[in-house]
């Protein structure tokens, strides 16, 4: 059974997770196989709580676009909290197609269906790391069809407030290290803390000093040298963010930052989280790593201009994050494309069928890759020349 419509904010009567639920409900052992993304990360993650609650045993693997999850050999990733011998049913998020449920994670993020298969199979999923998800997908927290996540997470305590959506406390850390947005600081939490003592600032942070700080953010990041007119939009989903009281970070656009990293840099720590394990200091150690050096690539790595596209060549990088917010923040094309010795990625402002032409010049140099309309990556032998690939992604969108 492959599930992968639309959800119409219902939960029990929603019948896309009905229908992946009624598969899991008589599972005796479940193979979960994530896309490696923040939103597929979380979803995985409910659905594993949800399976949890039950009494079934399950196993979470997570994958890059392109790679093959079928046997206990693949993927980067493995976390299994039994082992069974019984017959499995297989659920893909985000990849794997042809497993016995699919939540595609296209129209629709994969955490809001994932949410509503958890309520559908009895169980109480958590709505922060559902929003987290959402927000990982690059939606608004409660926009559209995830309207009665953010209804839950308020029982829950959540509020929205002014400022910047950031995981920790500590505003230096937090504005230095979110990938949310790039700016001329970020990834110098020195350089950020200088910024902040000329805000003179109150020891207590209230309202009208999370409104300075947020103004000080986003004119630092539409205002930098090459910053893009898309700036100004994309700078919006760190702003006005939703609090987590007592939660595993501070607020949902945060844990949607830490998410994000922990699927690239280290995703056995990003479902330890996702299950709800305590590794918060080991996942905001791998955020600020990713973000550190996603920031120095986007502000050092060379660059080349193209007809509709906007290329960064780089020895090594986080290529996803790069790509995200090279096309976000500072390409003046509609596609961006980030190539190091091992990996490439790109992602694209509106559908053009991305995934299709990074797969296709992944396997004119001999790798592997894949993606969606609007996002793609890829792999490669770390002997192609990174000039090679870019002529064949080129070619291949032509």
């Amino acid at each position: 059974m492959s599930t992968s419509g639309r959800t119409d904010g219902a939960d029990e009567s929603n019948p896309a997770a009905s229908d992946v639920a009624a598969s899991l409900r008589e599972a005796d052992f479940v193979r979960l196989l994530a896309r490696a993304d923040g939103d597929c990360l979380a979803a995985a993650g409910l659905l594993a709580r949800a399976l949890a609650e039950r009494g079934v045993p399950y196993q979470v693997r997570v994958g890059r676009f392109g790679a093959t999850l079928a046997g206990p050999e693949s993927g980067p990733d493995d976390a299994s909290e039994s082992d069974a011998n019984t017959s499995d049913t297989t659920v893909g998020v985000g990849l794997g197609p042809a497993a016995d449920a699919h939540l595609s994670a296209e129209e629709t993020p994969a955490s809001v269906l994932a949410f509503d298969v958890a309520r559908n199979l009895g169980a109480s999923p958590d709505p922060t790391l559902a929003l987290a998800g959402v927000v990982a997908a690059g939606y608004p927290a409660g926009g559209g069809e995830s309207a009665h996540l953010l209804e839950a997470a308020r029982d829950g305590g959540v509020e929205r407030r002014p400022g910047v959506g950031i995981p920790t406390e500590d505003l230096a850390d937090g504005l230095a290290h979110s990938t949310l947005a790039h700016a001329d600081y970020s990834g110098d939490a020195g350089a950020v803390q200088a910024t902040l003592a000329e805000l003179g600032l109150p020891a207590e942070l209230d309202d009208e000093a999370h409104r300075r700080v947020a103004s000080e953010f986003a004119l630092a990041v539409t205002g930098a040298e090459g910053a893009t007119d898309r700036a100004a939009e994309a700078v919006e989903r760190a702003l006005r963010p939703h609090t987590i009281p007592d939660g595993p970070f501070a607020t949902i656009e945060g844990y949607a930052d830490v998410l994000e990293a922990l699927a690239r840099e280290r995703p056995g720590t990003g479902v330890a989280v996702a299950l709800g394990h305590d590794a918060r200091g080991d996942a905001l150690d791998a955020w600020r790593s990713h973000a550190e050096r996603a920031h120095a690539v986007l502000r050092n790595g060379t660059t080349g201009r193209y007809d509709g596209l906007f290329a960064l060549r780089t020895d090594e990088a986080p290529v996803e994050t790069v790509a995200r917010l090279l096309r976000d923040f500072r390409s003046p094309e509609p596609v961006a494309l980030v190539v190091s010795e091992e990996q490439a990625a790109a992602a694209a402002t509106e559908a053009c069928g991305v995934g299709a032409a990074i797969a296709e010049a992944a396997s004119a140099v001999g790798g592997t890759g894949g993606g969606t309309a609007t996002r793609g990556y890829a792999e490669f032998d770390p002997e192609t020349d990174t000039k090679e690939f870019l002529s064949a992604f080129r070619e291949a969108r032509a």
